[in-house]
């Protein structure tokens, strides 16, 4: 832990990207109102929204019947999540050409760190960055643009002249406009948060800004408390190296697929995806979790332990019992439904199988080699052409293949 003197991260933060890619890609969109929703449905909510959308008061995940009474202008697009991915990586090149991207965030975030001899050019660096992406990419995609001593200052900056935006937060001049925040502004602190916050008599960010470390960590109840504290008044903090602990995925399903079965033919397109990715990225499950939940949250919820496997057969015959468990408990329909693999081990590290000799074993071995082939095949004619069982087309499309906010799916998952 260190407490810098200079601007040493810069982080770019597109506007309403998904609906401004649409804008760049679509000319006639631009200048208009508009709305990005996953599916072509109106009982579905906006995703994004272009910022004329936003100046009649248009916010994302207001329902799209709502929103056609607010802006009966409004015009919706249905998302399209890999020419978004592929814009995405379009515009991380065109950074580069300015300065390398440390890390990327999310979809339309990404964090550079500056070096020693860029820091007293941090502005003009951020000034830069807009100018490639408006020359490389193109005018209707604009960017915020955050300077600051740490990556939290830094997103906080980003944040704050939205949109087109260019704010620097030297370490000099903190806590300055940090004070103008509302709590919730903050990376971090959420309502939950927020309210235990509350409770405690910090109300503002003054209040928070008079706070000690170790104060803020038994408020937050973790270390995350005390990381924030560090982050807000400048210090930069390493944060220990993650491991990777799910692949998952998850769906609302269409008013018709609401049923058991629908939710199991949704349920093992699902898991087909997740498995692949997990296949993909070197690591075998030893279990498997199963959520089927309601327009109230409330639901079933199921699990299944095993010795650490990978290939498709087992874990969809896993599935299966789920399902079986499900119904037999009554749960005869579903709003959505989520499959997740974890207690994720690496397959470098599993060990042989005294009884790999086994009929058993040495079918699971077949099985396990047929997973792999049947990835590459589907990979290299970008279409689930080889799998175990009935394969459906959940409508909407983007089965496995969403963005999520920290997670830009792999070209494979399309």
């Amino acid at each position: 832990m260190r407490k810098p003197t200079s601007l040493e991260r810069l982080y770019v933060d597109f506007d309403s990207f998904f609906a401004s890619a649409e804008q760049h890609l679509q000319p006639h969109l631009r200048g208009k109102p508009v709305g990005v929703i996953p599916v072509d449905s109106e009982h579905t909510g906006l995703i994004a929204v272009s910022r004329e959308a936003k100046a009649l008061g248009l916010r994302r995940g207001t329902f799209v019947r709502e929103a056609r009474k607010q802006c009966p202008g409004l015009v919706l697009v249905t998302a399209r999540h890999e020419v978004y991915v592929g814009l995405h990586h379009a515009i991380v090149e065109a950074i580069e050409t300015v300065v390398p991207v440390k890390a990327v965030c999310s979809i339309d975030e990404m964090l550079c760190a500056l070096l020693p001899a860029e820091w007293p050019q941090a502005l003009s660096m951020g000034q830069r960055v807009k100018e490639v992406i408006a020359r490389d990419i193109g005018p209707t995609l604009t960017c915020s643009v955050g300077l600051g001593p740490n990556d939290l200052l830094a997103k906080i900056a980003a944040e704050m002249e939205k949109p087109d935006g260019l704010v620097a937060l030297h370490p000099d001049d903190l806590p300055g406009r940090l004070l103008a925040l509302d709590l919730t502004e903050v990376p971090g602190i959420a309502r939950g948060n927020a309210a235990r916050l509350a409770r405690a008599g910090v109300t503002d960010m003054a209040a928070l800004w008079r706070l000690q470390p170790k104060e803020l960590r038994r408020l937050w109840g973790s270390v995350e408390g005390e990381r924030l504290w560090m982050g807000l008044h400048g210090y930069t903090v390493e944060r220990p190296e993650t491991r990777r602990r799910m692949f998952g995925h998850g769906r609302v399903l269409p008013a018709d697929w609401r049923s058991i079965g629908g939710a199991y033919a949704a349920a093992r397109v699902l898991l087909a995806k997740a498995s692949a990715r997990m296949r993909r990225a070197g690591f075998s499950a030893r279990a498997l979790a199963l959520w089927l939940t309601d327009r109230h949250s409330a639901g079933w919820h199921g699990g299944e332990h095993f010795q650490p496997t990978w290939d498709d057969p087992s874990l969809l015959a896993s599935l299966s019992r789920l399902f079986f468990h499900a119904e037999r408990e009554e749960m005869h329909g579903s709003r959505s439904v989520h499959v997740a693999l974890h207690d994720l081990v690496p397959l470098a590290e599993i060990e042989e199988d005294l009884f790999d000799h086994t009929p058993e074993a040495q079918f699971k071995r077949r099985m396990e080699s047929l997973s792999v082939i049947a990835d590459r095949f589907n990979t290299s004619h970008r279409k689930a052409l080889l799998h175990w069982g009935p394969w459906v087309t959940i409508p909407g499309g983007y089965a496995g293949a969403k963005i999520a906010f920290n997670r830009i799916p792999d070209v494979e998952d399309f």
